[in-house]
C-alpha cells in the first residue's frame, strides 16, 4: 500500500476564515502536522491551542533556489509517510493555488494524496481590490515567472512577494515595460483583520518594510497605448493601416511595389552601422521590420501566409541548422559550423537542386549576386587559387574596354565595363572584401570629402564656376589630409 499524505489548506487570512471541519481536524489530530512555513496567522492561533506543527522553514535557508527547497520538502514528506504510514501536510491558502510542493506530490507515483479543503484568498482579493476577474485576470508566482508571459492589459497579481529581494526582481522586470511612476498596489493579509492595501509608484516596490508570506502586488490593467514597444501592438497598427478607413498609400501597396523600399531600408541599416550610430541602427532596423510586417499583412489578407508563418519558419530553420546548439552535435570551430550549415541546407533542398547555380538569389544587388555566383562556381573548383591570374584578368578587361571605346558600340562598352566589375569582385572575393560594403564605404568617403569642398566654396563666397578644377582638387586633397589626421 502506498504511503498516504493528507494535504490541508489553511486559508489566506486568520483563524476566523478557517472552515469548521478543518479546524476540528487540526485540533483533534493526535500526530504532528507538517507545514511548509510557520509564518501564517492560522498556525500561530492553533499553536496557542496546543496543536503541534513541524515546519520546513529551515530548508529555505539551505538552498539558493526554490526548486531545490520544494524538492527537499517533498522528499521529506514522502520518506516520513513511508515510515509512519501517513502524514498531514498543511499549506497556506488553498492547496491547489500557487503551491508547487502540492503539485510535485500529486505527480509523484509512489504516494497517495488527498486534498482537504482550504479557502483561497482570491475571493477576498477580488473583493478588496473591487475587480472583476472576468475582465481578464493573471495570477503570477513572483518567485518564478517570465516577462514574456505577462499580460499587461489584464488584472495582474503577483503572489509570494515576501521579501525585498523578490520585490526587487518583480520591480526590475516590470520596469522593462512600465514607467517608474506607474501606480501599483501592495496588498497585505487580505481577508483578515490585518488586511491593508497601499498604493505606491512601481519604483518604490522594493523599499517597503512590511513584506511577508501574505503580501501580494496588484498591477492594474495598462492602456495598450503605453505598450507600443510590444510586438502585438505593431501587428495591430499595420493591420489598421491596411484596413478600410486606414492609410490610402498603405492600402495600395503590393509585394511588387514594396520591393524597392525593402532594399533601401536594408542599405540604410548598413549606413547606420558604418556611422557607428546605435540610435540610428535601432531606428533603421525598425524600418526593415516595418517592411516585413507590411509583406506579412499583405500575405495574410490574401490568405497565403501570416507573420506567424514567417516567425515559425525562421525559428524552425535556426533550430534545424544549429544541431550543435539545440541538439547533440559537437563542433570545434566556426568552420565546422559553416560546413554543417551548408550540408543541412543542401539536404533540405536536395530534391529541388538541378544545377550548381540553380539556387542563386537573383533578387540580390548585382555586386552581391556576382559574388554569390563566383562562390558557388568556386565550390566545384572553378576558381583561381592565387591572385596573379585575377589581376591579369582585370588588366585584360580594362584593355578590352579601351578597345571597345575606340571601335565598338555603347552596348559593347557596357558589356566590357560589366566584365571589369565582375573581375574586380572576383579579386575582392580573394581578399575577403565584400564588394557592396566596400563601394558603400567609398560612397560615404566621397560624400564626406565633397561636403568639405562644398564648405570651402561657400566660405569663399564665390560661385563654383569661378574655381578651376586644380583649385577644387586642392580643396579635395586638404579634406583628404584632414580625414587622415
Amino acid at each position: 500500500m502506498k504511503p498516504f499524505i493528507e494535504i490541508i489548506g489553511l486559508g489566506g487570512g486568520d483563524i476566523n476564515q478557517l472552515p469548521l471541519g478543518i479546524y476540528r481536524k487540526l485540533t483533534s489530530e493526535q500526530k504532528v502536522c507538517y507545514v511548509r512555513t510557520l509564518d501564517h496567522p492560522v498556525i500561530q492561533a492553533l499553536q496557542k491551542e496546543s496543536v503541534d506543527f513541524h515546519s520546513f522553514d529551515d530548508i529555505y535557508e539551505k538552498h539558493d533556489h526554490f526548486d531545490a527547497v520544494y524538492l527537499e520538502i517533498v522528499r521529506t514528506l514522502i520518506d516520513t509517510a513511508s515510515e509512519k504510514g501517513n502524514v498531514v501536510y498543511a499549506v497556506p491558502g488553498h492547496p491547489m493555488l500557487a503551491e508547487q510542493t502540492v503539485q510535485l506530490l500529486i505527480q509523484h507515483q509512489n504516494v497517495e494524496v488527498e486534498i482537504v479543503g482550504g479557502q483561497s484568498f482570491l475571493d477576498d482579493l477580488f473583493s478588496a481590490l473591487k475587480i472583476d476577474p472576468i475582465e481578464g485576470f493573471q495570477f503570477v508566482d513572483a518567485t518564478s515567472f517570465n516577462r514574456r508571459h505577462l499580460q499587461y492589459e489584464q488584472h495582474l497579481v503577483f503572489c509570494q512577494v515576501y521579501d525585498a529581494f523578490i520585490a526587487s526582481e518583480v520591480k526590475l522586470t516590470l520596469l522593462e515595460d512600465l514607467p517608474a511612476d506607474y501606480p501599483i498596489f501592495l496588498v497585505e493579509a487580505v481577508g483578515s483583520k490585518e488586511e491593508s492595501i497601499k498604493e505606491l509608484p512601481l519604483v518604490e516596490l522594493d523599499q517597503q518594510m512590511q513584506l511577508s508570506n501574505l503580501t501580494s502586488v496588484y498591477i492594474p490593467p495598462i492602456d495598450k497605448e503605453k505598450l507600443h514597444h510590444q510586438f502585438y501592438r505593431l501587428k495591430e497598427v499595420i493591420a489598421a493601416l491596411r484596413a478600410p478607413g486606414g492609410c490610402p498609400w498603405d492600402q495600395k501597396q503590393t509585394h511588387e511595389t514594396l520591393k524597392k523600399y525593402l532594399i533601401e531600408e536594408a542599405y540604410e541599416v548598413i549606413e547606420a552601422i558604418d556611422n557607428e550610430d546605435d540610435e540610428a541602427v535601432a531606428e533603421e532596423l525598425g524600418d526593415v521590420l516595418l517592411q516585413i510586417m507590411l509583406h506579412s499583412q499583405i500575405g495574410e489578407e490574401a490568405g497565403f501566409f501570416t507573420i506567424d508563418d514567417v516567425i515559425y519558419n525562421i525559428t524552425e530553420k535556426m533550430i534545424r541548422r544549429h544541431p550543435h546548439v539545440f541538439g547533440k552535435l559537437e563542433v570545434k570551430d566556426e568552420t565546422e559550423v559553416i560546413q554543417n550549415w551548408e550540408a543541412i541546407k543542401k539536404e533540405e533542398k536536395r530534391e529541388q537542386q538541378q544545377t550548381i547555380l540553380s539556387e542563386l538569389n537573383k533578387g540580390l544587388p548585382a555586386t552581391l549576386l556576382a559574388e554569390e555566383i563566383q562562390q558557388k562556381a568556386a565550390k566545384v573548383g572553378f576558381d583561381w587559387s592565387e591572385p596573379d591570374p585575377i589581376w591579369a584578368k582585370v588588366y585584360e578587361e580594362l584593355e578590352e574596354l579601351k578597345n571597345a571605346r575606340e571601335h565598338e558600340s555603347f552596348d559593347a562598352q557596357e558589356k566590357e565595363f560589366g566584365d571589369i566589375l565582375f573581375a574586380m569582385i572576383n579579386l575582392g572575393r580573394y581578399y575577403k572584401i565584400n564588394p557592396e560594403i566596400a563601394l558603400m564605404r567609398t560612397n560615404q568617403k566621397f560624400i564626406h570629402r565633397f561636403q568639405s569642398v562644398e564648405q570651402k566654396v561657400k566660405e569663399s563666397e564665390q560661385a563654383w564656376e569661378s574655381f578651376t578644377l586644380d583649385e577644387l582638387d586642392q580643396f579635395w586633397e586638404e579634406a583628404k589630409r584632414l580625414e587622415n589626421e
